[in-house]
């Protein structure tokens, strides 16, 4: 079977079983490199994910004998593993592909490989934008160092992971500034996730200028609602008439979760003033329940 076929079809039309036919294609080191990068890439899909898959995945990271390219892609193939992993807890075993020791396996390994300074760059970058996706108090020193070094790509790495990992906003809002398209992208991204509000003039900003490179504006969009969702509702409304479709869609998507955002905040608002009147109300009780026993 030809895997490139694979690139133009959605992963959950996949045939059943090709899960295995990757399997046999990353244990197997004298199958064609391309066939093997390919395998690496789509074994990341959570359709297809599984124990055996995680830990061939692993084994690849972990070995000098492997092509660098090949190592950096089985890495942050376990990115959506591990998030998926993170965020579920294992309170459903049946919604994560793999198993809870699989899980720690993971996390355990990819900190040691990481913390080998002589590996190769590349892949040290994608273990730690993979192993992100779960956090652990070690990642955000690495962060930090990466975004310190003076190293262009290692800045990129570290702003994409601030996506994921909190405390980092006055290095968001400095990425913000910068000249390289990647990292500005990322830290749009990550003010978003964030909410930082001090990102609201630039980030608003690029979501109205229609000469906005495409990635850039929709990313500019999607972050909107969240960090200024009232504020947000105006622009987006605008954005969801234009004429390409792409735009017209984001902020439609945009718009619906700003929206959400008001109204779940007016519930908790809401809520919040009937708490203060039961207390204003129990406090009268309080008192006249004080003048009846002075009575």
């Amino acid at each position: 079977m030809d895997l490139k076929i694979l690139q133009d079809i959605p992963p959950w039309e996949w045939p059943r079983g090709i899960g295995n036919k990757f399997l046999t294609i990353l244990r197997d080191r004298q199958a064609d490199a391309a066939d093997r990068l390919l395998a690496a890439d789509f074994a990341g899909e959570l359709v297809v994910m599984s124990d055996p898959l995680a830990d061939a995945l692993l084994f690849i990271v972990g070995s000098a004998a492997e092509p660098e390219e090949l190592r950096a892609k089985a890495a942050i193939s376990l990115g959506p593993v591990l998030e998926q992993a993170d965020i579920d807890e294992f309170d459903d075993p049946e919604s994560v592909p793999i198993s809870e020791k699989t899980f720690r396996k993971i996390k355990q390994a990819l900190r040691k490989v990481y913390l080998d300074s002589s590996l190769p760059k590349l892949l040290r970058r994608r273990i730690l934008e993979a192993a992100v996706r779960a956090q652990e108090e070690w990642q955000t020193n690495a962060i930090r160092s990466a975004y310190a070094s003076g190293d262009q790509e290692w800045k990129l790495t570290a702003v994409f992971c601030m996506n994921y990992v909190r405390g980092f906003d006055q290095q968001i809002l400095e990425s913000l500034e910068s000249a390289d398209p990647e990292i500005h992208y990322e830290a749009v991204r990550a003010a978003g996730t964030w909410e930082v509000d001090a990102a609201w003039p630039h980030v608003s900003a690029l979501a109205a200028a229609a000469d906005t490179d495409k990635d850039l504006r929709l990313a500019a969009i999607e972050a909107l609602s969240t960090i200024r969702a009232s504020e947000s509702i105006a622009i987006l409304a605008e954005l969801a008439d234009d004429d390409d479709e792409e735009i017209a869609e984001a902020a439609d998507e945009a718009l619906s979760m700003a929206q959400g955002f008001l109204e779940s905040g007016e519930d908790e608002d809401d809520d919040e003033d009937d708490e203060l009147d039961d207390e204003e109300f129990d406090d009268d009780d309080d008192d006249d329940e004080g003048h009846e026993t002075v009575h």
